[in-house]
């Protein structure tokens, strides 16, 4: 069966190998884009661009339901799958895996967390409350001004989405996966609820099912088929840091995240410590959408984002600036995060986009979606 995928962030990649798992099917991949999300860009059209490659299963409110399913179907994946990409591609993905320590403020109510814990127990996932005595010692580099607590999860991860798509499109490859860059789809050519082939700058691809993964772009696809699905694009602006020297213990070296602004250790690079910092939440304005185009990056809301980021560690303040970037996340309109489901009016047509903030997070659900309506027609309510 020949199957085409549009998109390659990490959703369309994490689908690519996902089905190259699954005998006789014969898969490409299609992408506007020159190459994978590489790691020095500045600005970035997708999701993954933008991403800070947070996994925050374990440590989200939620407490049932397809979504929470999807976040740890999510960590279990990339705990499973990337060492086995590594061994085959010899590609190192960076992956933290002490976890998430979240700041509890003043404001901020700890008895959702208490009874949370015994919950995530019956699941097989860790959290502890920590008490700012503990959070002194464990992260003496954060200022605990009006924090009460810490909310610490040692199952969440944290992974480098640029490398991360790299690796899973080089592994796919391995599979007999062809992608092809710099293609960009013109049209389509379908019949009695069934698209037969897809139109691009390259020229024509037949195709007995279609893949649609390429975030913001799924909307005008769908919308040439005439069953639109409306995503928004919320921009993210991030930094790269760099210090002379380690924040906090070597020994303990989580992801630190308060009021919605992360930080998020890279490790030693040529004697130097690098950190990212972001992201910011832009919305589109009623010009911007009536215009169908992104939000322009603000530079307020940014400076607002990087003093938050000093206020929760003061010892970021000296940093040097080595990179700054911005990213389009695609959000669904009127409608919960992400969309996995047969194209309506269409026998093989399948979309899978709108990921919003979590497109690496629940990439892997996604990809075990798609390969489920492929084989069985339908997306049950507890594929994973």
């Amino acid at each position: 069966m020949q199957v085409l995928v549009v998109g390659c962030g990490i959703v369309g990649a994490t689908i690519a190998y996902e089905l190259s798992q699954v005998p006789g099917l014969d898969i490409t991949v299609v992408d506007r884009q020159a190459a994978p999300a590489a790691n020095n860009q500045t600005t970035y059209q997708s999701g993954t661009g933008a991403a800070l490659g947070l996994l925050m299963a374990s440590i989200s409110k939620k407490t049932k339901g397809r979504n929470l399913r999807m976040r740890f179907a999510g960590v279990d994946w990339y705990d499973r799958v990337i060492p086995e990409i590594t061994a085959r591609t010899g590609l190192h993905i960076p992956i933290n895996r002490q976890g998430l320590l979240m700041l509890q403020f003043e404001d901020d109510r700890l008895e959702g967390w208490e009874k949370l814990i015994p919950i995530r127990q019956t699941q097989n996932r860790r959290l502890e409350i920590w008490d700012c005595a503990k959070l002194q010692q464990q992260a003496p580099h954060l200022s605990l001004n009006k924090v009460v607590a810490g909310i610490y999860s040692p199952d969440d991860r944290q992974i480098h989405p640029a490398i991360l798509t790299q690796g899973i499109v080089k592994a796919a490859q391995q599979h007999g996966v062809d992608f092809q860059f710099s293609v960009e789809v013109t049209g389509v050519t379908q019949t009695s609820g069934q698209v037969t082939q897809v139109m691009t700058n390259q020229g024509p691809i037949d195709c007995e099912q279609l893949v649609i993964a390429a975030g913001l772009g799924a909307f005008p696809l769908t919308q040439s088929l005439n069953e639109p699905i409306e995503l928004r694009p919320v921009l993210g602006q991030a930094v790269q840091l760099q210090l002379p020297q380690q924040l906090g213990i070597p020994e303990f070296q989580p992801v630190f995240t308060g009021r919605d602004i992360h930080i998020v250790p890279l490790g030693q690079v040529d004697g130097h410590w690098e950190y990212w910092v972001g992201a910011t939440v832009e919305f589109p304005s009623d010009d911007d959408i009536a215009a169908a185009q992104a939000p322009t990056a603000d530079p307020e809301m940014f400076a607002t984002v990087m003093q938050g980021a000093f206020d929760l560690c003061p010892e970021l303040d000296p940093a040097e600036t080595i990179r700054h970037w911005s990213g389009i996340r695609p959000r669904p309109q009127g409608r919960p995060a992400p969309v996995i489901e047969r194209l309506p009016g269409y026998d093989n047509v399948i979309i899978a986009a709108g990921h919003y903030r979590n497109g690496v997070l629940l990439a892997p659900a996604t990809a075990i979606g798609v390969s489920t309506i492929l084989r069985n027609g339908t997306l049950p309510e507890t594929w994973i």
